[in-house]
């Protein structure tokens, strides 16, 4: 706070010379920071999706990407929902066998699964 008060006397001795950062900024920086937080946590409300609906942690586990930074997990932004398409399988098998497809609407987090079954052909 002082370093603010600071500047806004400096702008002042110097007729107004230096300026001061603009409100819009944090207010952006707070935007993005909240739609990271809600990607996150739609990420993972995707993948507890596929999670029941295959049975369970016992029986399944979803890619890697599904448990790491929510940017790099594979989703498309629809607007007023994201779509997270992932692979998992049985714990402990690499190789995956299983496609989840899961909607997570952005305005009250409800999800949807799509489609959860053999792995398509890629598109």
């Amino acid at each position: 706070m002082k370093s603010w008060i600071t500047i806004a006397l400096l702008a002042g001795l110097l007729g107004g010379a230096v300026s001061l950062p603009a409100v819009a900024q944090t207010s952006t920086f707070e935007t993005r920071v909240k739609e990271i937080e809600a990607l996150s946590r739609a990420k993972n409300l995707a993948r507890q999706a596929a999670e029941t609906e295959n049975g369970g942690l016992s029986q399944y586990r979803a890619e890697l990407s599904m448990h790491g930074f929510a940017a790099k997990s594979p989703f498309v932004d629809q607007g007023d929902h994201w779509i997270f398409t992932f692979k998992g399988n049985v714990p402990g098998v690499f190789e995956p066998s299983i496609e989840s497809e899961v909607r997570v609407d952005k305005a009250d987090f409800q999800t949807t699964v799509l489609y959860n079954g053999a792995i398509r052909s890629q598109r």
